[in-house]
């Protein structure tokens, strides 16, 4: 299964609605209708919210067409909601992110069904576990506006949205002459449930007899593999019902290797074993052909998603009762259970089944038209290694999923796919079909070239879709503005956020990211740690990202666990799983052990200081001020258990802000003396991810961003005052489920975050005006100005003008700079211009000549150029607009030999200001 992050138990849990089962439901449709009753007393700050684009990144295990109408998809992921395919844009839409922090198990989505009779009510059976990692029952979501908003029933037990088996089905359908019936496929032993009120209140099927009792392993000690399989899949026969009245032939999928399949010849009152199945495996999809009156059953030995090694595909002639085994491959050839399987609406003899999982070399796509008869293959030998294929694969809109090589014939990248168990032929369309991996959605538009022996091209068809699971981001003050550490993928460098990258990390690459940190005074320099095995756990850059080596790794390293960088890049500590806490002064290449921080301890570093680190172990906070060879137990009132995130902050030495905890011991504390004392936040009940941003206009301090409960509320909050105040800046549509990972703001742009979700990727948002930079001033202005002039006028003017060189610039505009922090070799400081004249600045220059050889190393709120001592700074856009009485700041760290000095004077697009 993906990985994914097993959020832990709060102190408080108010879930919006604690639905009595099968009876009652509520709402979820409200943007902020009970979160804000309780909100802090700021106003909500309005932000627009988007993904950084990676374009999939997780497993798709099903995919549905509505029958009735054209163009109308839905995708479920395990981890990461549901989505809807808009057609004219060719993009996922999400439809579940207002799944909050405490149902974080919503976003798990065992089965949907589209209903054909209305085509814009839809359902989704969402639930992630059913061991104790997940605290909260499954539930039943239903829509009557296409996924836009919800209602929900909640069930009396769990789901297993990303528990094995999670690709069979589908389990949930809508029956197509009586839409107000639907049935849901249970497991854990669960049985067949019916709603006959449009999913409103639900009921056990008492008349089913057969729960299944499949279970992969009884022992496993993790509850993952001793669950019950249960009920697979549910279809309908509707030529067997007339419109308004319930259909009367309905089958069902029963993980029981001796009795798979059930059929109810009225309406669901009955049911009885179909005579002959095929038994010894487990039945992962039926389809029916009620044109051709046949029913193709694929089998497989493993519920999947990772494995199967065996199955069979069987045909039913449902009029006579004659089974058919019409498997595609036999013999030493079947090697794998077989997974999607499709047939096209438009010619019913036509039908395509996957390979359930084919590790090596690829997957096997298998299509047939004549009901199974004859099979043709998607690739077949050649002269080995050599395969021949039918298509071609054109990842240029994701070419990330080549996985940075090009492969080792026969296993060649980008594979054709694996955990294949979600395939389906456009209803309307016999070219288009769809297929899910466990990265990325593909398909194609000429499928039927396949027919006639042309090539036809399988492209990346997730765009949207957007599904990994984040455990570390950061936003360098230079370079590329986003690299993440991922869970499945390890992670990326982005240089555009709107823009797919090319390459997942490489050299070393791993399957998973645990942490990535950078050197704040020399951001180029970049370590990032993951999943141990051949390569080493940890990569360096000092190029900011563009290229990548493997670091040596200490004695004893089993994964990556965290790492961080000093201020000046010198010096990388690494606190890695299976050894202890060590340091190295050779970009990773020797090691040597830290003391006085215990194995395991989670490490920062100083954003000033290049001597100073950070370590966090079982409630106490270690400082060390010898560059991580040493370090002194300075507090020991923090949680010791539950998670625990801190950060330091930017251009502030021994500025550090703590999150996390459990039950009656967790929320945020702020030291201010590198963890000497520590003074906890009162509003914050529960914190749990804590960053930091560019600093609002004119103040000096970083934004500081959080995931926390806040006054009664959990949300994503930002503080422009050090934690003076708090402002909600999500709403109840965009709650992402669980985002204790990490967040972080942008050091160039103020008032965007960057948000690490458990299944929904990267999201980042900005302020939807592009934020108070052209609002009024710090303060409104040192005077109310000086006047609209000195005197009214002094007569139609005192001459022509006193001359064209005073101009505009001398009387329209004011600056101040002020250096706001020092350190050995470095400062930091700030610029404010006010805007003093009567007209609007639209775009503006600022330029200014240092005195004393400081040299800009990051700057936010604006962009820079330096040539020598000459520097000019440009507004970032979203602050171009400088309203008359406004001002607009912009913020830097430097480097200098000595004191900083006082720049001689500053001009404003070129004019001289006072």
């Amino acid at each position: 299964m993906p990985s994914v992050h097993r959020p832990r138990a709060g102190r408080s849990r108010t879930p919006l609605a604690m639905i009595a089962a099968l009876a009652t439901t509520a709402s979820l449709t409200a943007v902020g209708a009970v979160a804000l009753a309780t909100a802090p007393a700021a106003a909500q700050d309005t932000y627009t919210w988007d993904n950084v684009r990676i374009a999939g990144g997780g497993f798709v295990p099903g995919i549905v067409f509505n029958q009735t109408e054209p163009d109308l998809v839905y995708a479920r992921t395990d981890i990461g909601g549901a989505y809807r395919l808009d057609p004219a844009t060719e993009r996922w839409t999400p439809l579940l992110d207002w799944v909050d922090w405490d149902r974080w198990g919503w976003t798990g989505v065992v089965s949907l069904a589209t209903d054909p009779v209305d085509p814009d009510r839809v359902y989704a059976a969402v639930g992630t576990y059913t061991n104790d990692w997940d605290p909260n029952n499954g539930a039943i979501l239903r829509s009557d506006d296409r996924g836009e908003t919800w209602d929900v029933a909640e069930l009396p037990f769990k789901l297993g949205g990303n528990m094995p088996g999670r690709g069979l089905g589908e389990r949930m359908a809508v029956d197509p002459n009586d839409n107000s019936i639907v049935y849901f496929g249970a497991r854990g032993g669960h049985g067949l449930w019916r709603s006959t009120d449009f999913g409103a209140t639900w009921a056990e099927v008492t008349a089913f007899p057969n729960p299944g009792d499949y279970v992969e392993d009884p022992d496993d000690e993790w509850g993952l593999l001793d669950d019950v399989i249960g009920v697979t899949w549910v279809t309908f026969d509707p030529d067997t019902g007339t419109p308004g009245s319930p259909t009367q032939e309905i089958y069902a999928g029963v993980a029981d290797l001796d009795d798979p399949l059930y059929r109810s010849t009225d309406g669901g009152a009955t049911w009885e074993p179909v005579p002959d199945a095929p038994t010894g495996y487990l039945p992962a999809h039926g389809v029916l052909d009620h044109e051709g009156d046949r029913l193709y059953l694929a089998t497989t030995d493993s519920p999947g998603p990772y494995d199967g090694g065996a199955g069979e595909l069987w045909r039913l002639d449902t009029a006579t009762g004659e089974w058919t085994d019409v498997s595609p491959a036999t013999g030493e050839d079947a090697y794998f259970g077989y997974g999607g399987l499709t047939i096209d609406r438009q010619d019913p003899d036509t039908l395509m089944v996957a390979t359930q999982i084919s590790w090596w070399p690829d997957i096997q796509i298998f299509r047939s038209t004549d009901q199974g008869e004859t099979w043709t293959k998607a690739w077949d030998w050649g002269s080995y290694p050599e395969r021949v294929t039918r298509y071609e694969m054109d990842i240029s809109t994701a070419p990330w999923l080549d996985w940075g090589s090009p492969g080792t014939a026969p296993e060649t990248q980008p594979k054709l796919g694996w955990m294949t168990q979600a395939m389906a032929i456009d209803p309307f369309d016999s070219d288009r079909f769809l297929y899910g991996t466990g990265a990325t959605v593909y398909g194609s538009d000429e499928l039927t070239n396949w027919d006639s022996d042309t090539t036809f091209d399988i492209e990346v068809k997730a765009h949207g879709i957007e599904e990994t699971a984040v455990n570390d981001l950061i936003s360098p003050p230079e370079g590329a503005p986003l690299h993440s550490a991922l869970l499945d993928l390890g992670g990326f460098t982005h240089e555009d956020l709107g823009t797919v990258p090319d390459r997942v990390f490489q050299q070393p690459s791993w399957g998973h990211g645990t942490s990535i940190d950078f050197a704040e005074l020399a951001p180029a320099t970049i370590a990032r740690t993951g999943g141990s095995g051949e390569e080493a756990a940890i990569g360096i850059s000092t190029s900011g990202g563009d290229s990548w080596w493997a670091g040596q790794e200490p004695g004893g390293v089993t994964g990556g666990g965290t790492v961080a960088v000093n201020a000046d890049g010198s010096r990388i500590l690494w606190s890695p799983d299976g050894t202890g806490v060590h340091v190295s002064t050779t970009l990773g290449s020797s090691w040597s052990a830290a003391t006085g921080v215990p194995a395991g301890a989670r490490v920062e570093a100083d954003r000033v200081d290049p001597d100073v680190f950070y370590a966090v172990a079982d409630g106490t906070f270690h400082t060390s001020t010898d560059g991580g060879a040493t370090f002194q137990a300075r507090f020991d009132g923090l949680p010791a258990e539950g998670d625990i995130r801190f950060g330091a902050v930017p251009g502030h030495a021994g500025d550090v802000w703590v999150a996390g905890g459990t039950g009656d011991h967790y929320g945020m504390w702020r030291t201010t003396d590198a963890g000497e004392t520590f003074e906890a936040l009162a509003a914050v009940d529960e914190g749990d991810a804590v960053g930091f941003g560019a600093p609002a206009p004119g103040a000096d301090y970083p934004a500081v961003y959080t995931s926390s409960r806040i006054d009664g509320v959990r949300g994503i909050f930002r503080s422009d005052d050090a934690g003076g105040t708090w402002v909600r800046i999500n709403d109840d549509r965009h709650q992402w489920a669980w985002t204790g990972a990490v967040i972080t703001g942008d050091p160039n742009v103020y008032g965007r975050v960057y948000i690490g979700t458990n299944g929904r990727g990267i999201v980042y948002g900005d302020l939807t005006d592009g934020g108070p930079g052209t609002g009024p001033t710090e303060e409104p202005t040192e005077e109310p100005t000086e006047g609209p002039t000195e005197q009214p006028t002094e007569g139609p003017t005192e001459g022509p003008t006193e001359g064209p060189t005073e101009g505009p610039g001398t009387a329209d505009c004011t600056w101040d700079h002020t250096v706001t922090n020092t350190w050995p070799s470095g400062f930091q400081a700030r610029v404010t211009v006010t805007n003093t004249g009567s007209e609007e600045v639209n775009g503006w220059d600022l330029a200014w000549d240092f005195t004393a050889g400081e040299e800009i190393t990051s700057l936010w709120n604006a962009t820079h150029r330096q040539d020598g001592a000459s520097v000019v700074v440009s507004d970032s856009g979203w602050n171009a607009r400088v309203a008359p009485g406004a001002s607009v700041t912009v913020g830097f760290n430097g480097l200098v030999d000595g004191e900083p000095g006082t720049p001689e004077a500053l001009t404003l697009n070129g004019s001289a200001c006072d």
